[in-house]
Parts: C-alpha cells; structure tokens; sequence
C-alpha cells in the first residue's frame, strides 16, 4: 500500500489566475528515496506543504495509508504520520542536541529518563557520538545540525520524511553524508523519503526523480 497517495491535486494562490499544481498524480511507497526537482517558483515546496497537512488543495485529494487526509486530524498527522527536515535545520539554540531530539518527545509525554535514552539511541544511528550530543547547535557543523534535526524527526515514530533542501545549507561532502543516512533509512529501514531539491547530485541519488515544471508533475525515472 502507498505510504501517500496524490489524486488530482490542484493548488492555486489567492489573487492569482495562475494554478501553482495542474491536476497531480503520484505514488510515495515506504522504502524508497523520491527526489522532486525543478526551478524556483515551479511549486515544488507547495507540493511539499499538501503532503505535510499545511495546506490543503483546492481540489484533489492526498491518501495516508490509504485514508484520504482531508478526514484526518491534521495536529495528529503531523506529529505521528509525517516529519519535516528542513534546510535551515531549524533546531533550538539554547538546547543541547540531546536535548533537541528528547525535547519532542517529552512534551508528548514520554518520561524524561525514557526520552533522553532514546535521543541517545537516534543520534548514534545518524553519527553523533554521546559527547558531540551535549553541545548546543552554535558549536556544532552544519552537516552535525543537519543529523541532529534528522535524528530529532525521527523521534516523532512517523514513518513519511520531508525534506526541504535538505543540503542547501552544507558542502559537497557533508551533504552526500546526509544523503546516505536519508537513503540508508528508506532502503535499510523502511522509510519513505521525499526530497525537494534543485540539486541534481543528490536527486540522482534518489530511487524515483520527480521533474515539476509549470505546476504540472513529471517522472525522469
């Protein structure tokens, strides 16, 4: 079964006659790496917004393991179902980075002892060893916050990984990095990973390349 399923999605902005996503059709599966590319303004991140609940089309309608989302809590979708990586890594200043994955999972109500010991946990699966895990994010590389704020969306048990430019913000090396450990989760662990990217090294990558042009979805491969 699709882990997200698109039918017909049309998105248009208000005060605008021009349609942002033309009627898209696609299929995201669990353990597989999907890569939408295509230039700025072409509506890859509004595609990306639909699938994470922030918006909603104004018609179509996107599938969640089969359950059209529109009949689905949507706070709910978005802390269980589905985890956004950005490319800003978007993580808490004044928290270490243990505390940048726990903090997510104590607030749902895990016990702080539980949490912190699963934060641990996480971390080591994406290289962050335990004493790179007590630095704040400002003494930390950007390929090392890229892995923290992967690290801390796994914490949510969502199974659908977003990623925004998930490289934009690092070198050639430390992005492939991050590249291997998103790929690594898909094909290793059963994730579904979907990338936006203008990068075409990293959407090579991918099992699946999208091509977004004029609001209208394409597939290369």
């Amino acid at each position: 079964m699709s882990a997200l399923l698109l039918q017909k999605i049309s998105y248009q902005y208000r005060k605008s006659n021009l349609p942002v996503l033309k009627d898209i059709n696609c299929n995201f599966e669990c353990g597989k790496v999907y890569a939408i590319i295509g230039p700025s303004g072409s509506g890859k991140t509004t595609l990306l917004s639909i699938m994470a609940g922030l918006d909603r089309p104004q018609s179509g309608e996107v599938f969640v393991d089969g359950t059209p989302l529109s009949t689905l809590n949507l706070d709910a979708y978005r802390r269980q179902k589905i985890a956004m990586i950005f490319q800003a890594f978007q993580l808490f200043p004044l928290l270490t980075a243990l505390e940048n994955v726990s903090y997510p999972m104590e607030i749902n109500g895990v016990s702080k002892t539980e949490a912190r010991t699963r934060a641990q946990e996480l971390l080591a699966s994406v290289e962050i060893d335990e004493t790179t895990s007590q630095r704040f994010p400002s003494h930390l590389s950007g390929g090392e916050q890229q892995r923290v704020a992967i690290a801390r969306a796994l914490a949510s048990g969502a199974q659908i990984l977003l990623a925004d430019e998930p490289t934009g913000n690092l070198d050639v090396d430390n992005g492939m990095n991050i590249i291997d450990i998103l790929t690594a989760l898909a094909h290793d662990k059963g994730y579904c990973v979907i990338i936006v990217t203008h990068d075409l090294q990293v959407a090579e990558r991918a099992d699946v390349i999208f091509r977004m042009s004029n609001g209208v979805l394409d597939t290369e491969s």
